[in-house]
């Protein structure tokens, strides 16, 4: 024996007849399939012997499937809310620092606002001091050279003083206190500042009092009218 064959093979003699119905059987399996009457069920590796475990296991697959799905759904439901709310709140964030800065810039530009309209009748003071005092009076340069400090010193803070005196009236930078009939100016025009007007950083912190001339009466016609309806008395001006 060790002449005709190989070393380690092995033969052995199967009917023909043996392995075409193996086969049958394998086929008739994987179909799902019993096995024949009075035969043998032949096992093979990979077949599915039950269906019925088959499609239990299928329909378990699809559950687990669907629940995998929906918490997906639900995880990616709470991830768009949360960045939702991250987005608003940052957008609340920024916004409130733009209001912060905002309002620091106005504290740094208007702070002394209160302060300067507490000062601003010292100011008036002074001008009329300056408008009272003759010419030669000696304390009259002593005057003129505190307002000038006065007013460099409020310069500095943003503080500008104008005056009105010949402008057309303006309801936004001016306060009438009365109407001065007149036929020197046109209507309308302002002819006496009671006190100049401030501006604080460009923004107006007190409109000029001013008389503003008006057409005369008719002849024998009464005294005119000031603008908050009481008789003028005089010119109302320093």
């Amino acid at each position: 024996m060790a002449d005709s064959h190989e070393k380690g093979a092995f033969q052995a003699d199967i009917p023909a007849n043996a392995v075409e119905e193996a086969l049958r059987s394998v086929e008739r399996a994987t179909r799902g399939e019993g096995p024949p009457a009075g035969g043998v069920p032949v096992e093979v590796e990979g077949a599915v012997a039950d269906p019925g475990a088959l499609a239990e296991q299928v329909t378990r697959l699809e559950a687990q499937l669907e629940l995998s799905q929906a918490k997906s759904r639900e995880t990616m439901d709470r991830l768009k809310d949360t960045h939702e709310r991250y987005l608003r709140a940052a957008a609340d964030l920024e916004n409130y620092r733009k209001r912060a800065l905002k309002e620091k810039e106005e504290v740094q530009k208007f702070g002394v606002e209160k302060l300067l309209k507490d000062l601003l009748p010292v100011v008036d003071g002074l001008d009329r001091a300056l408008v009272a005092a003759a010419s030669d009076d000696p304390l009259r340069k002593g005057v003129e050279l505190v307002r000038a400090s006065f007013e460099q010193v409020l310069s500095r803070h943003g503080v500008k003083a104008f005056s009105a005196m010949g402008e057309v009236f303006d309801p936004a930078r001016h306060e009438a206190l009365l109407q001065v009939p007149t036929a020197d100016e046109a209507p309308g025009t302002v002819v006496l500042e009671h006190a100049r007007g401030f501006t604080l950083n460009d923004r107006l912190v007190r409109p000029a009092m001013v008389g503003v001339a008006v057409a005369p009466p008719p002849a024998g016609a009464g005294p005119s009218v000031a603008a908050d309806g009481s008789g003028d008395g005089g010119a109302g001006a320093p």
